[in-house]
């Protein structure tokens, strides 16, 4: 019986998630309200409070699934690195399955403002995105590419890299342009980690 409530559970919450998604995408995320997101996933209040504590938390747990789906998608283009990594060609697969979906670019742009006022919330969102710069340098370091000078170390040309997809997908949401954001996000991570 306890598996049985487990998956429930599980899938629950992953309507939740679902139809929360959704929401903020469709409304902002200064906009919704626990009983819509929960109306949305045709689940009631109490069951949004068995999986969550607000629609803070609820944020980041949808932040938590988005920044996996990135690190996967980077991870997984530069696995394709050989013994003496290229570069360009890096670069090029990385900016061709990076995420740059403009309904999660608004609910991030949404929750960015929010946590903006908050310094609580903003505490959190630093954290998360300390660890997505952190995985980013691992992997420039592991590279061994000679990295330009100005940008210091690996850590260093990490914040480059999130500061140029931030960019470019603030470009994405003014003129809803994907293949040209692509285009120009590889153009700037070329510039901008080519010594």
């Amino acid at each position: 019986m306890p598996e049985r409530v487990t998956r429930r559970r599980a899938r629950t919450r992953a309507d939740l998630l679902e139809a929360a998604f959704a929401v903020f995408a469709a409304k902002g995320f200064g906009h919704v309200s626990i009983e819509e997101v929960s109306a949305a996933a045709g689940y009631s209040r109490g069951a949004f409070y068995s999986n969550f504590a607000g629609l803070d938390e609820l944020f980041f747990a949808l932040y938590r699934e988005r920044a996996e789906l990135i690190a996967e998608q980077v991870a997984g283009a530069l696995a394709q690195d050989g013994p003496g990594p290229d570069l360009a060609a890096a670069v090029a697969r990385v900016t061709e399955v990076l995420l740059l979906d403009r309904d999660w670019l608004l609910v991030k742009t949404d929750f960015l403002t929010h946590a903006a006022r908050d310094p609580a919330v903003a505490r959190t969102l630093l954290a998360h995105r300390a660890r997505l710069r952190h995985a980013i340098a691992g992997r420039l370091a592991r590279a061994g590419t000679a990295l330009p000078a100005v940008l210091g170390d690996a850590d260093g040309a990490a914040g480059a890299v999130v500061a140029a997809y931030d960019g470019v997908t603030t470009q994405v949401l003014l003129d809803r342009d994907e293949e040209h954001a692509r285009v120009w996000l590889g153009r700037l991570l070329t510039a901008l980690l080519t010594s």
